[in-house]
């Protein structure tokens, strides 16, 4: 094992300054042997052409099936049962499999229906700083916790709005999504998701049931009615589909926000620039996506066969992750990588991933995070930290990257219709 094997890279601790780490493998280690958290040995690839070749190498697989052997299988870590609806999802299959799902989900997932939501982000993020504003008005000036207040049920609301998720159901599907991502590092940890994760299955099973009885103009609705030459998705395809856009869906875009936000304050002069001229903002949120990527880790992939890799042996059936974060600050890619350029361009960073697993919601994530900063800007020209930046929280896991939570002040407010 390298010397970085007992780094833990997906603490805390870890995740609230990962990039001098990032920098050392990049120069020392560049394919990396790891333990993860829950003692299984992965490989981190870290340089952007090699993190660009592995999502787009056919010798790894998504789904360990089609690369583990049948004794590798038997030592896989365990999986309770309940998950197991779920795990049949785009992005752990493979093709076939995983084109014939894409293609029905693009057929529902349309341009068309994602731009119709611009004017509908705006009123939400106008309406979710009505409040924020109403508390500064009743004396609680510094009581604002962008995560909580902002970040979270903005996207919460447009993938539940989306998919047709009543209102009344809305709080509780924040709760399972945040309780099922942040207990899934280890089968130990699964356990703790599992009271959540049935009500959320049952919740979603509910949810198909009444749109194949009474479809109406929502997401829901589309992928029970999606049809690719002749193919339809099961219920448990259905269902792992929408845990998916309901979980990776927003919870990327919560992150996002979130240090896309803390980067800004923490580069005063960079904020006043995008303050400025707010039509800045597209090319902007493309390099806050690269300085501060939000899905810091790809998700697994599996080795095929013994094959060699950027200089490095791996096995066949070895865990292996591309380091976004990493390939987004390399060097060998972007001029001055760890400096904040909201005019950078190009700007081809890996933030959605690259290849056939290409993040099929990357346009809704961009559209809100260009409207949620936007509007954030616009309504409090005053907005600070509320709190040092290193004593801020960051979230436990491996792929995604994120504050548990941002408090933040406001010296003055503009009003909403301004």
């Amino acid at each position: 094992m390298a010397p970085f094997e007992n780094v833990q890279i997906a603490s805390p601790a870890f995740k609230a300054d990962p990039h001098p780490f990032y920098a050392r493998l990049r120069a020392e280690a560049p394919v990396c042997r790891v333990r993860l958290p829950d003692k299984q040995e992965a490989y981190l690839v870290s340089r952007y052409d090699d993190v660009l070749a592995l999502l787009k190498d056919p010798r790894f697989a998504k789904d360990r099936h089609n690369a583990l052997t049948a004794v590798q299988l038997r030592k896989q870590p365990w999986i309770p049962p309940v998950f197991a609806p779920l795990l049949r999802n785009m992005l752990g299959l493979d093709d076939p499999d995983h084109a014939r799902l894409r293609a029905l989900v693009q057929k529902a997932f349309t341009p068309r229906r994602i731009e119709q939501m611009a004017e509908r982000i705006g009123i939400l993020s106008d309406r979710l700083l009505d409040d924020v504003e109403a508390r500064r008005v009743r004396g609680h000036p510094s009581d604002f916790d962008l995560i909580r207040d902002f970040a979270t049920p903005l996207p919460v609301t447009v993938i539940a709005d989306l998919l047709g998720v009543p209102p009344s159901d809305r709080e509780n599907f924040a709760r399972w999504s945040n309780t099922i991502i942040k207990n899934t590092a280890s089968p130990a940890e699964m356990l703790f998701a599992v009271p959540d994760l049935l009500a959320f299955v049952r919740f979603l099973r509910r949810l198909i049931r009444e749109r194949r009885a009474a479809p109406r103009d929502d997401l829901t609705s589309a992928l029970v009615q999606a049809e690719e030459a002749g193919d339809r998705l099961s219920e448990d395809e259905l269902l792992a589909m929408m845990a998916i856009l309901l979980t990776a869906g927003h919870e990327t875009t919560v992150h996002l926000i979130g240090n896309g936000v803390l980067t800004l304050l923490q580069h005063p002069a960079q904020l006043e620039c995008l303050r400025a001229k707010p039509t800045r903002i597209k090319v902007a949120v493309e390099e806050l996506l690269r300085y501060a990527s939000p899905v810091d880790v790809t998700t697994q992939r599996y080795a095929r066969e013994d094959l060699e890799f950027a200089g490095t042996s791996i096995p066949r059936g070895a865990l292996v992750f591309g380091v976004i974060g990493s390939a987004n600050r390399d060097e060998r890619q972007f001029e001055n990588p760890d400096t904040l350029d909201i005019a950078r361009q190009p700007n081809r960073h890996l933030a959605f991933g690259q290849g056939s697993h290409y993040c099929v919601g990357a346009s809704l994530a961009r559209m809100e995070g260009q409207i949620a900063i936007n509007t954030l800007l616009r309504r409090f020209p005053g907005l600070r930290l509320a709190e040092s930046p290193d004593r801020l929280r960051w979230r436990r896991g491996l792929v995604l990257r994120g504050l548990e939570s941002l408090p933040l002040g406001i010296a003055s407010a503009l009003s909403a219709r301004e």
